[in-house]
Protein backbone atom coordinates (compact mmCIF):
# COMPACT_ATOMS: atom_id res chain seq x y z
CA UNK A 1 0.00 0.00 0.00
CA UNK A 2 1.31 3.54 -1.03
CA UNK A 3 0.00 6.88 0.06
CA UNK A 4 -0.75 9.39 -2.50
CA UNK A 5 -1.00 13.00 -1.66
CA UNK A 6 -2.80 15.54 -4.00
CA UNK A 7 0.12 17.81 -3.16
CA UNK A 8 -1.19 21.56 -4.41
CA UNK A 9 -1.69 23.37 -1.14
CA UNK A 10 -2.47 20.34 0.97
CA UNK A 11 -1.69 21.56 4.93
CA UNK A 12 -1.25 17.74 5.76
CA UNK A 13 1.90 16.68 3.92
CA UNK A 14 4.12 16.80 6.85
CA UNK A 15 1.66 14.99 9.40
CA UNK A 16 0.76 12.06 6.59
CA UNK A 17 4.70 11.55 6.26
CA UNK A 18 4.89 11.81 9.85
CA UNK A 19 2.24 8.83 10.57
CA UNK A 20 3.58 6.90 7.13
CA UNK A 21 6.67 6.43 8.68
CA UNK A 22 5.56 5.07 11.95
CA UNK A 23 3.89 2.44 9.56
CA UNK A 24 6.74 1.96 6.89
CA UNK A 25 4.65 3.47 4.28
CA UNK A 26 5.65 4.96 1.04
CA UNK A 27 4.35 8.28 0.14
CA UNK A 28 4.27 9.79 -2.88
CA UNK A 29 3.13 13.11 -3.52
CA UNK A 30 1.71 14.58 -6.74
CA UNK A 31 2.15 18.23 -7.57
CA UNK A 32 2.01 21.41 -10.53
CA UNK A 33 5.92 21.69 -11.15
CA UNK A 34 4.46 25.03 -9.99
CA UNK A 35 5.33 23.57 -6.49
CA UNK A 36 8.77 22.37 -7.31
CA UNK A 37 11.03 22.00 -3.72
CA UNK A 38 14.60 21.42 -2.79
CA UNK A 39 13.26 20.75 1.22
CA UNK A 40 14.92 17.20 1.74
CA UNK A 41 12.33 14.45 2.99
CA UNK A 42 12.60 11.32 4.01
CA UNK A 43 13.24 8.33 1.84
CA UNK A 44 9.97 6.91 2.37
CA UNK A 45 8.80 10.11 0.15
CA UNK A 46 8.49 10.75 -3.42
CA UNK A 47 7.38 13.15 -5.78
CA UNK A 48 5.69 13.22 -9.21
CA UNK A 49 5.38 16.18 -10.91
CA UNK A 50 2.88 17.26 -13.49
CA UNK A 51 2.98 19.97 -15.75
CA UNK A 52 0.64 23.20 -15.40
CA UNK A 53 -2.86 23.10 -15.62
CA UNK A 54 -6.11 22.87 -13.46
CA UNK A 55 -6.12 18.94 -13.25
CA UNK A 56 -2.92 17.75 -14.30
CA UNK A 57 -2.48 16.00 -10.60
CA UNK A 58 -5.65 14.47 -10.33
CA UNK A 59 -4.98 13.12 -14.06
CA UNK A 60 -1.80 11.86 -12.58
CA UNK A 61 -3.21 10.26 -9.57
CA UNK A 62 -5.79 8.25 -11.41
CA UNK A 63 -3.39 7.17 -13.19
CA UNK A 64 -0.70 6.10 -10.74
CA UNK A 65 -3.09 4.87 -7.76
CA UNK A 66 -4.40 1.06 -6.97
CA UNK A 67 -7.02 -0.42 -5.11
CA UNK A 68 -5.24 -0.77 -1.91
CA UNK A 69 -3.53 2.67 -1.93
CA UNK A 70 -5.00 5.93 0.35
CA UNK A 71 -5.28 9.24 -1.07
CA UNK A 72 -5.61 12.26 0.78
CA UNK A 73 -7.15 14.97 -0.77
CA UNK A 74 -9.98 18.37 -0.52
CA UNK A 75 -10.83 17.73 -3.90
CA UNK A 76 -14.77 15.77 -4.18
CA UNK A 77 -13.93 15.24 -7.85
CA UNK A 78 -10.56 13.27 -7.79
CA UNK A 79 -12.42 11.22 -4.46
CA UNK A 80 -15.08 10.16 -6.90
CA UNK A 81 -12.57 8.82 -9.41
CA UNK A 82 -10.43 6.65 -7.67
CA UNK A 83 -13.27 5.78 -5.11
CA UNK A 84 -14.13 2.82 -7.94
CA UNK A 85 -10.62 1.78 -7.58
CA UNK A 86 -11.21 0.67 -4.44
CA UNK A 87 -8.70 3.11 -2.52
CA UNK A 88 -9.14 4.59 0.45
CA UNK A 89 -9.76 8.47 0.49
CA UNK A 90 -9.40 10.85 3.33
CA UNK A 91 -9.82 14.92 3.42
CA UNK A 92 -7.30 17.00 5.27
CA UNK A 93 -10.01 17.74 7.80
CA UNK A 94 -10.30 14.02 8.94
CA UNK A 95 -13.31 12.62 7.23
CA UNK A 96 -13.16 9.76 4.73
CA UNK A 97 -14.92 9.93 1.44
CA UNK A 98 -17.15 6.76 0.40
CA UNK A 99 -19.68 5.53 -1.82
CA UNK A 100 -22.10 6.46 0.42
CA UNK A 101 -21.42 10.29 0.70
CA UNK A 102 -19.67 11.33 -2.68
CA UNK A 103 -22.38 11.89 -4.82
CA UNK A 104 -24.02 14.47 -2.12
CA UNK A 105 -20.88 15.95 -1.83
CA UNK A 106 -20.51 16.36 -5.48
CA UNK A 107 -24.12 17.73 -5.87
CA UNK A 108 -23.19 20.37 -2.88
CA UNK A 109 -20.19 21.26 -5.19
CA UNK A 110 -22.07 21.91 -7.91
CA UNK A 111 -24.88 23.71 -6.35
CA UNK A 112 -21.66 26.14 -4.91
CA UNK A 113 -20.88 26.41 -8.40
CA UNK A 114 -24.30 27.57 -10.23
CA UNK A 115 -24.43 30.16 -7.28
CA UNK A 116 -21.41 31.52 -8.14
CA UNK A 117 -21.71 31.45 -11.72
CA UNK A 118 -24.79 33.63 -11.32
CA UNK A 119 -23.40 35.86 -9.63
CA UNK A 120 -24.45 35.01 -5.55
CA UNK A 121 -21.64 34.32 -3.07
CA UNK A 122 -21.04 31.15 -0.99
CA UNK A 123 -18.71 30.74 2.44
CA UNK A 124 -15.35 29.37 1.82
CA UNK A 125 -13.72 27.11 3.48
CA UNK A 126 -12.60 27.74 7.11
CA UNK A 127 -8.66 28.52 7.98
CA UNK A 128 -7.05 25.10 8.77
CA UNK A 129 -6.05 24.57 12.24
CA UNK A 130 -3.31 22.26 14.14
CA UNK A 131 -7.14 21.01 15.66
CA UNK A 132 -7.69 19.97 12.25
CA UNK A 133 -4.13 18.39 11.80
CA UNK A 134 -4.03 16.68 15.24
CA UNK A 135 -7.68 15.38 14.03
CA UNK A 136 -6.41 14.26 10.09
CA UNK A 137 -4.07 12.42 12.27
CA UNK A 138 -6.05 10.50 14.49
CA UNK A 139 -8.23 9.57 11.67
CA UNK A 140 -5.17 8.57 9.48
CA UNK A 141 -4.15 5.96 11.86
CA UNK A 142 -7.58 4.50 12.81
CA UNK A 143 -7.66 3.82 8.80
CA UNK A 144 -4.71 2.72 8.63
CA UNK A 145 -4.55 -0.07 11.38
CA UNK A 146 -8.35 -1.18 10.59
CA UNK A 147 -6.02 -1.95 6.78
CA UNK A 148 -3.46 -3.29 9.01
CA UNK A 149 -6.19 -5.71 10.91
CA UNK A 150 -8.08 -6.57 7.60
CA UNK A 151 -4.53 -8.10 6.19
CA UNK A 152 -4.29 -9.97 9.17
Amino acid sequence: MKIFIDGDGSPVKDATIEVALVYSLEVVIVTSIDHYSLKEYPKNVSFVYVDKGADAADYKIVQLIKGDDLLVTQDYGLASLVLPKGACVLHQLGYQYTAATIDGLLEQRYFSAKVRKSGGHTKGPKAFTAENRELFKEKLIEVLEAKKENER
